[in-house]
C-alpha cells in the first residue's frame, strides 16, 4: 500500500512540510544502526469529532524510551499532541494510524547522538492483522535477553526481530507469529502483546520480557471494570495450548482474536469467548468523546 502521496503533509522539527519534500542525512544512526524510537498511535472519528486515543500515554512513552536508550528529548509533549492534531487535519484524516519518530542525526560511531530530529506521519490503516481470526506460529526467534537492550523501550532496532518473526510464520502458511522469551515462555507478539482465556479467567504474560504495552493496560483496566479476573503471570507453551481462547491487542491490531497456535484449535468459539467481549467493549471505548485527554 501506499503511506503518501505528493499532497501528503508530515511534521518535521518544528514545520509542516511535504512528504515527498522532505529528506534526512545518509550518515544517520537510525539509518545504519536503527538507534530511534517510535510510536504506533490511533485516531478515531468519535460522537466528538477526530480523537487521538491514549495521546498522551503514548508520547510520555516515546518520552521514555529516547530516555532509555539515552536518545536525547528536547519536546514538550503537549504541543506534541497538538501538533499531531493539526497533522491529521491538514490531511483531511478522521480515522488514522499515526507514526512519531525521533531519529538521530549523522554519527558514524557507536556513541549517543548529538543531533536529533522529530517526525509525525499519518495515514488511513485498517486494524493491522485484518478481522479474521488469526493462526499463529511460535516462532524459532525468541525477544531479546532484558539485559542486551532496554525491553520496555519501543527502539526502532528491537522491530529487525519482529520482522524476521513474522517473515518466517507467514513462509510457513501461519497469519502471525508468536515469540517466547529466553526461558521459553510465552512472550508476545510481533507487533502486540497476549492475553490468553481459561475457565473464564484471563491470563497474560508479566512485564520484564516484553513491550508494556498501552492496550495491553487498556484491556487490564476493561477487565476491572467488567468483572473479569486477570492475571499477570509467566506462561508456557502447555499453558498457552490448553487454554480456551486468547488473543492479541495492541495499538495497530486492536483486538485480534487467535483461532490456533502451531495448528492447535482453540476450543471455545471466538464470538463466545471473554476476548470477544473485550473487544466490542474496547470497540465502544475507543468512539467515546469522554475517554480523551484534548489538548487543541
Amino acid at each position: 500500500m501506499s503511506y503518501y502521496n505528493d499532497k501528503t503533509v508530515i511534521y518535521l522539527n518544528g514545520s509542516f512540510v511535504k512528504a515527498t519534500d522532505a529528506n534526512t542525512d545518509l550518515y544517520s544512526q537510525s539509518l545504519h544502526y536503527g538507534y530511534a524510537a517510535f510510536e504506533g498511535i490511533r485516531a478515531y472519528k468519535t460522537h466528538n469529532g477526530t480523537r487521538i486515543f491514549k495521546a498522551k500515554a503514548h508520547f510520555e512513552r516515546l518520552k521514555r524510551s529516547c530516555e532509555l536508550a539515552q536518545i536525547p528529548f528536547n519536546w514538550d509533549v503537549d504541543e506534541l499532541i497538538r501538533e499531531t492534531y493539526k497533522v491529521l487535519s491538514l490531511n483531511k484524516l478522521t480515522d488514522a494510524y499515526i507514526r512519531p519518530l525521533v531519529f538521530c542525526g549523522a554519527n558514524m560511531t557507536l556513541s549517543a547522538p548529538k543531533s536529533v530530529s522529530i517526525m509525525i506521519c499519518a495515514w488511513e490503516w485498517g486494524a493491522y492483522l485484518g478481522n479474521k481470526q488469526l493462526k499463529v506460529g511460535l516462532s524459532s526467534f525468541q525477544r531479546p535477553n532484558p539485559k542486551s537492550v532496554p525491553i520496555d523501550a519501543k527502539i526502532s532496532a528491537h522491530y529487525v526481530n519482529s520482522i524476521l518473526a513474522t517473515t518466517e510464520a507467514t513462509t510457513k502458511g501461519y497469519d502471525e507469529a508468536l515469540l517466547l522469551d529466553m526461558h521459553n515462555n510465552v512472550a508476545e507478539a510481533p507487533g502486540a502483546n497476549i492475553f490468553i482465556e481459561k475457565n473464564g479467567k484471563l491470563y497474560t504474560p508479566p512485564l520484564g520480557h516484553i513491550l508494556p504495552g498501552i492496550t495491553r493496560a487498556t484491556v487490564i483496566g476493561l477487565c476491572k471494570s467488567l468483572d473479569i479476573e486477570c492475571i499477570e503471570k509467566i506462561l508456557n507453551i502447555d499453558e498457552l495450548k490448553e487454554a480456551d481462547s486468547a488473543f492479541f491487542c495492541g495499538t495497530a491490531v486492536e483486538i485480534a482474536g487467535i483461532e490456533s497456535i502451531d495448528g492447535v484449535k482453540y476450543p471455545v468459539k471466538w464470538q463466545e469467548s471473554v476476548g470477544a467481549t473485550i473487544q466490542r467493549t474496547y470497540k465502544a471505548l475507543v468512539l467515546e468523546k469522554q475517554n480523551y485527554e484534548v489538548i487543541i
